[in-house]
């Protein structure tokens, strides 16, 4: 889900920002073509491909070295095109919202539902791109989960229950964004039903060791991507069958998937 900074455009959720990619142009120097990573990219891709052609003419002909050189540009071309798409990230589930989802697949038996990938209106200011990882409603309430996957190296902090870091990243925006849809979602469902429906953000994140339980950082929860089930488990019953099932209708009525068609379960596919 991408986030936008006030006045420009930031990294993608959890994601470190990428800088675009420069063409060579007619005044840049050897050195300058020689720095920027298209044309390093391209360089390697040539010389690997020089090496695997050259390598299968020897052991059999020069026309299958050269289907090799051609096929092994072919391959690094079309994984970097999956790993790096233009298709939007929404396309296809991250694997932090696969590994949320399978958790919360196991909560259904105890009387929770969600819903994956459901639109709120965006902010004028652009903290939000509108879309909710996972709304959960549940016997202990209702639930924006945010699914992320940060670093693993850097480590997470808290400052004064008001900041949070990683590494030396604040994450402000971060907060400000589940916090903006968690209170979108609470309006409109509660404006559905006819009464108050607070909906708690929450943030899940894998990759980084979290050293706490579930800490609350501007008034949303933080915690570690593998304690999405207890976390919801953990909680008193405020709601009956009855609430939690009218909830769930005016959610599904109001809060439709982000990106069209029927919301389906998140798959395990890689």
């Amino acid at each position: 889900m991408a986030i936008m900074e006030r006045g420009k455009a930031q990294e993608a959720r959890g994601q470190p920002h990428e800088t675009s990619e420069k063409r060579p142009s007619e005044h840049q120097t050897y050195g300058e073509m020689l720095n920027d990573p298209q044309i390093r990219r391209w360089l390697w891709r040539i010389g690997a491909a020089i090496v695997i052609g050259v390598v299968f003419a020897v052991v059999f002909d020069i026309r299958i070295g050269l289907t090799a050189a051609v096929a092994a540009v072919v391959v690094d071309v079309v994984r970097r095109a999956r790993r790096s798409s233009s298709v939007p990230a929404w396309q296809k589930s991250s694997a932090a919202e696969r590994r949320t989802e399978k958790q919360l697949r196991s909560l259904e038996r105890n009387g929770y539902r969600v819903l994956h990938a459901r639109a709120v209106p965006r902010d004028d200011e652009g903290v939000s791109d509108g879309r909710i990882d996972h709304l959960v409603i549940g016997p202990s309430g209702v639930y924006a989960i945010d699914s992320e996957k940060w670093d693993k190296r850097l480590p997470v902090r808290t400052l004064s229950h008001r900041k949070l870091f990683h590494g030396p990243f604040n994450k402000k925006d971060r907060l400000d964004e589940a916090r903006w849809e968690a209170d979108q979602a609470s309006k409109i469902i509660g404006g559905q039903v006819g009464f108050e429906v607070p909906v708690q953000p929450s943030v899940a994140i894998y990759g980084p060791s979290i050293p706490w339980k579930v800490m609350r950082v501007r008034d949303v929860d933080v915690y570690a991507g593998n304690r999405a089930r207890s976390y919801l488990r953990r909680r008193p019953r405020i709601l009956t069958e009855t609430d939690v099932q009218r909830i769930l209708k005016a959610a599904q009525d109001a809060l439709p998937p982000k990106y069209g068609g029927e919301s389906e379960p998140l798959t395990d596919q890689p």
